[in-house]
């Protein structure tokens, strides 16, 4: 298996990346800088931040340190956080004369007295730091102690805890006030990475998109006004979406505020941006054939293999691609090993590259559990073919609920059934028929091998955590963005809800797929059916063409006693923009027994001119 973090091997071709990355931080013409490595979730940007540094910490005079602000919330001010752990990298990596000494003991001085002073700044401080009105730079030490006078009454503090706040907070600023405590901790931080022979001080902040709208300000603030001096580099990797929605929620209450502020803010926080691209199909390939050639290969004998690509890749990049020919004539032996690894890189990649919008870390948790379900096979003496099971496991992640489908109807006559659907010659009576004209189903079906002939049953029985759990660990398997959406599509607010579909564009078929999921098991948990749940699934069912047949399925599967007549036109509205309703037509029957009624609306709904 696979850990499930980032790596300094480059299995995803970003040594342009890296290169380009490390031109920046070399050009001295360019300091200080700020660096933006931006990416997707899961696509990378820790595993280029740790090679580039990997490069860089090797030069004489560089310091290099990884801030992760997510470890920090909820503990400690962002701001301060990261002030604190430049100065602790520095004291512990350099050898500091008494001068060095000195100034890094001011600068410390400095971060507590920022600390002390957060506490009555929350509200003034914050609109200071973006370049808010009313600044509170321009308070007198007086003002100053009234506010936090008035912040610390609330928290119940004793009257000698208080006081001793008081008097701490007007010993320290009545010396300077706060703009000249600003000035004096640039200079004295120049000071101090020229007295330490520090060339460059590369500051890599990764996981911010992972933390909430306000840490991420504070760090940003913390990089434009407290650091940004001498041969400071930040290098901040984050998915810059996140990133401007969380400025633009700061902002969002300013009035006749009509530019992208996120944006905008942000590119005046980030001057030199790097975006990692989504792999295409040839690239999902080479990283999935890696990593399985990293499980099948002893060190020495993969590093060989990956030196062939190199050496393969240089004389025709656009043109390269890993074949058992090519390592078979190189690397006899090595090829026997990895010829089944070939074949499933060759299997799934398409698949993957388009469903997971190219996405490394949702790869490479399809593999991880592919290999956990051989290992459980192997503990019950079970071999399972790895063809097959990757094959059926493309189905669970894309088409769920035809997924379900097959594994509670396992018998011969499912096999007769998928055998229809593999050679697409399905009868009237097939269960499956509704899956026919579905497009990912077709392709799906041409993927070698063909399974109707195998017995899945064992290929079930080691799927059923995901099958027997209805909430799919949903929210663990999302994105930031995704996770987002489905908030919005259950939150009860028709804004939020239309937000959310505009959003659809921003996440790939597999997360898509999971929300639908999501948003079903969250109706099937009611004892009645919630219509502002069905609203937002049959909305949610028209944003990708993936999407059409699994909530189709899942609307034949409710119980008809469950439908009411306000849900009529909903579903179909859903199935006549999916271009469906031949294919309800002969679903709703089922619902006669249990609701003949609905059955009799939704004839009358058809035969109006709803087809």
């Amino acid at each position: 298996m696979w850990k499930d973090s980032e790596t300094d091997l480059d299995f995803l071709d970003f040594d342009y990346l890296i290169g380009i990355l490390d031109e920046l931080i070399k050009d001295e013409s360019l300091l200080p800088s700020s660096i933006g490595v931006y990416g997707d979730w899961g696509s990378g940007k820790s595993s280029l931040i740790r090679m580039s540094m990997k490069r860089a910490e090797q030069r004489k005079g560089t310091a290099c340190l990884i801030f992760n602000g997510w470890l920090f919330e909820g503990y400690e001010d962002a701001k301060t956080a990261l002030m604190g752990s430049i100065l602790d990298t520095i004291q512990d990596n350099q050898t500091l004369t008494d001068k060095a000494e000195k100034s890094l003991a001011i600068l410390y001085k400095s971060v507590d007295k920022f600390k002390l002073a957060k506490k009555g700044l929350r509200i003034g401080l914050d609109m200071a730091l973006t370049g808010g009105v009313g600044s509170i730079l321009e308070m007198s030490t007086k003002g100053l102690i009234d506010k936090v006078k008035d912040t610390i009454s609330k928290d119940n503090l004793s009257d000698e805890e208080e006081a001793r706040i008081l008097d701490a907070i007007k010993d320290e600023l009545t010396y300077k006030e706060l703009r000249e405590d600003i000035k004096e901790f640039q200079n004295k931080f120049a000071e101090l990475l020229e007295e330490c022979n520090i060339s460059r001080l590369l500051v890599f902040i990764d996981e911010l998109d992972r933390c909430s709208p306000d840490t991420i300000l504070e760090t940003l603030e913390a990089i434009r006004l407290f650091l940004f001096t001498g041969n400071s580099i930040f290098i901040v990797g984050a998915d810059e979406r996140h990133i401007s929605y969380a400025v633009k929620r700061k902002f969002d209450e300013i009035e006749g505020q009509h530019i992208n502020i996120g944006k905008e803010y942000l590119e005046k926080i980030i001057q030199y941006p790097i975006r990692i691209p989504r792999m295409s199909s040839q690239e999902m390939k080479f990283y999935i054939t890696c990593l399985l050639f990293e499980k099948e290969l002893e060190s020495e004998e993969f590093n060989t293999i990956l030196d062939l690509f190199a050496e393969e890749k240089n004389k025709d990049f656009f043109n390269f691609s890993i074949s058992f020919d090519l390592i078979n004539e190189n690397y006899p032996e090595s090829a026997n090993k990895v010829k089944e690894s070939i074949l499933i890189a060759e299997q799934i990649s398409d698949v993957l590259a388009q469903g997971l919008n190219g996405n490394p870390r949702h790869c490479k948790r399809f593999l991880n559990s592919l290999v956990m379900r051989e290992k459980m096979s192997s503990f019950k003496n079970i071999q399972l073919d790895r063809k097959v099971l990757a094959k059926l496991m493309m189905l669970e992640y894309f088409k769920p609920s035809l997924f379900k489908q097959l594994a509670e109807y396992q018998g011969n006559d499912m096999n007769i059934q998928l055998s229809q659907l593999e050679k697409n010659e399905l009868n009237e009576d097939n269960s499956l028929k509704i899956w026919g004209d579905d497009r990912w189903v077709r392709n799906w079906c041409e993927i070698d091998p063909p399974i109707a002939e195998v017995d899945l049953i064992p290929y079930f029985y080691f799927s059923r955590d995901i099958l027997n759990n209805k909430a799919f660990g949903t929210s663990n398997k999302l994105s930031t963005q995704a996770n987002k959406i489905l908030e919005q599509l259950t939150r009860g607010s028709e804004t939020a809800r239309k937000q959310a579909i505009k959003d659809s564009v921003e996440i790939n078929d597999f997360e898509a797929i999971e929300i639908a999921r999501s948003l079903f098991e969250k109706i099937l948990s009611k004892s009645s059916i919630d219509m502002f749940l069905l609203k937002s699934y049959l909305e949610w069912g028209k944003v990708k063409e993936e999407l059409y047949s699994n909530v189709l399925n899942d609307i034949g599967s409710l119980p008809g006693e469950k439908i009411t007549l306000p849900m009529v036109p909903l579903i179909i509205e859903f199935v006549k923009q999916t271009n469906q309703l031949s294919l309800f037509i002969e679903i709703k029957d089922k619902w006669n027994e249990g609701n003949s009624a609905i059955v009799q609306a939704i004839n009358k709904s058809i035969d109006r001119g709803d087809r």
